[in-house]
């Protein structure tokens, strides 16, 4: 009896041992997975894009389990919020606004915003003046929209809850100009919109409209998780890993000074 309770001691203390080994921190991911080529969803409901590649890459060195959670953008904060999921890797730009309710990481890249309008448009300068009287729109809930409603009152401003759509209504001419994340019109004008649709006007890229630069989003006391990101951030810039998931999308470097 004395050797048996000496070898089911042995077994449990062997089996507490190996647990934590075994275990995995999971860290819950709420992408939008509609915003090519930063996250979109694949016909057969693959998540891909630059921030689901850079998620797995920073998951990958802080050694835990990413499970990834579609969203839509309008609640996308109000889900991280409500505990679905522990961190927002969505292309967010880092704003004073957002920053109410939300942490941000530091940046993991920067875009400018900017304008697009069909080809044979008359449109060459975007300012608030220039583009008055004339329909506008933008996604929903984004800087871009958020800079339209607050500097375009003069213009017909139009929200749509997806980019995919408001880059319809700009190809179907029932807009004169949609205002997108630089990158993201990029990638649209070089394969769907590429018959309609160019840039027009400047960029724009005052910090007062486009933030800090794209941050990862987390509720306000996880101070622990933004740390480690943060290291993790740093940590794949400078391994080289960061630069191969840029070349993958880019010939330029999204990063920023």
């Amino acid at each position: 009896m004395t050797l048996f309770r000496n070898l089911a001691a042995a077994a449990a203390l062997l089996a507490m041992a190996a647990a934590p080994a075994a275990a995995q921190e999971k860290v819950r991911i709420g992408t939008e997975g509609a915003y090519p080529p930063f996250n979109e969803l694949t016909s057969d409901g693959q998540l891909v894009g630059f921030d689901i590649d850079i998620a797995k890459a920073l998951c990958e060195e802080m050694q835990v389990e990413c499970e990834f959670v579609t969203q839509d953008w309008d609640g996308i904060i109000p889900a991280l919020l409500a505990g679905k999921y522990d961190a927002i890797v969505a292309s967010m730009s880092i704003t004073e606004e957002r920053k109410q309710q939300v942490d941000f990481t530091d940046r993991y890249y920067t875009s400018p915003v900017a304008f697009m309008a069909a080809k044979d448009s008359d449109i060459t300068e975007v300012t608030p003046e220039a583009l008055a009287g004339k329909s506008v729109g933008a996604q929903s809930s984004t800087i871009s929209g958020n800079h339209l409603q607050d500097a375009y009152g003069e213009s017909d401003v139009r929200l749509y809850p997806t980019q995919d759509e408001a880059n319809a209504d700009l190809e179907a001419g029932r807009l004169d100009a949609v205002l997108v994340d630089k990158f993201v019109g990029q990638e649209w004008i070089d394969s769907a919109g590429a018959e309609c649709c160019t840039f027009v006007g400047e960029d724009i890229t005052d910090t007062a409209v486009v933030g800090e630069g794209i941050g990862i989003a987390l509720r306000q006391d996880d101070d622990e998780l933004r740390e480690k990101i943060n290291a993790a951030i740093t940590a794949i810039r400078e391994n080289g890993t960061y630069k191969e998931i840029n070349d993958k999308y880019f010939d330029f470097d999204v990063y920023g000074e």
